[in-house]
């Protein structure tokens, strides 16, 4: 049986041509190339932004399987691999000569509870509730069952440390080391009036043998809006949104030289400097021809 690699790509001209020119490349050293995963799928592609990478891995349940992400979006935290020949043809054969390592990234495992119904999910990045229409939401906050606050404001993140760096980033939350097991709620616009009293940083909880719970409350209408790595879903009626630390994990291919601050400076702090692109391929070109 050939070995198996699953590409997953969003509908931009360069994702599909990367794409094409992926399948041509694998499918020549005797790979068999697939939408979805088979039985023999040893390696998920993904080509796009960090958006893409995400829907990817909801829409295939978080398989056991390592994820790599192609950037053919803006940011590119989560990508590996940049959208051109010599960076594939690195990347392949890095991959043919084992030189990788699998970073395991935690995810959050959360229960939507209300009116009788009952929904799982999982999260990547964050766990976002907050109110309908914009308007003030009022959420009783609890760890482990004890009352911390009632938050009011725009709404809360409960983010990974994975995803310290997304939408907790932007609001004002703290960029953690992937490395540590931890859960953050951050505040969205708190109100911290004399009649309403929220706290105004974020709060970092150890992951393990922790649990969050949001409970809402309703002032204008019973709706309250969640939102799960980008993904936003409205609900009636909810009494609670329960978050832990899930027992799966997500995996990701990291090509020798990745190293976790490295990537934060590159992506959040260093303007684009394509001298440094210019080097950098010219040092990847240089080391498969000394592969070969």
């Amino acid at each position: 049986m050939k070995r198996n690699i699953t590409i997953r790509s969003n509908n931009l001209d360069i994702s599909l041509k990367i794409k094409n020119i992926l399948r041509e490349k694998f499918e020549a050293i005797d790979f068999q190339v697939t939408d979805n995963i088979q039985e023999n799928t040893e390696l998920v592609i993904s080509i796009g932004g960090d958006g893409s990478f995400l829907k990817a891995a909801h829409e295939l349940d978080f398989p056991d399987i390592p994820f790599i992400c192609v950037n053919t979006g803006h940011l590119g935290f989560f990508a590996e691999v940049l959208p051109n020949e010599s960076e594939i043809d690195f990347f392949i054969e890095s991959y043919i000569k084992k030189d990788y390592k699998i970073n395991s990234l935690d995810l959050l495992e959360l229960d939507v509870i209300g009116d009788g119904k009952f929904k799982t999910d999982y999260a990547i990045n964050e766990l976002v509730v907050r109110g309908n229409k914009s308007r003030t939401a009022h959420l009783n906050l609890y760890v482990n069952k004890d009352y911390m606050e009632t938050f009011s404001g725009d709404g809360l993140i409960i983010s990974t440390s994975t995803g310290s760096t997304a939408y907790n980033y932007s609001a004002g939350g703290s960029i953690v080391d992937n490395r540590l097991q931890i859960m953050q709620i951050t505040p969205i616009s708190p109100i911290s009036t004399n009649a309403f009293r929220s706290f105004t940083s974020s709060i970092i909880l150890p992951a393990r043998n922790s649990e969050i719970s949001v409970m809402p409350e309703y002032k204008s209408d019973n709706f309250i809006i969640i939102v799960i790595d980008g993904e936003e879903l409205k609900y009636e009626n909810i009494i609670e949104i329960k978050t832990r630390l899930a027992e799966k994990k997500i995996k990701l291919l990291r090509l020798s030289g990745y190293e976790f601050w490295d990537r934060v400076y590159m992506k959040f702090l260093k303007t684009f400097d394509y001298k440094e692109l210019e080097k950098r391929t010219i040092y990847r070109d240089n080391l498969i021809n000394n592969i070969k």
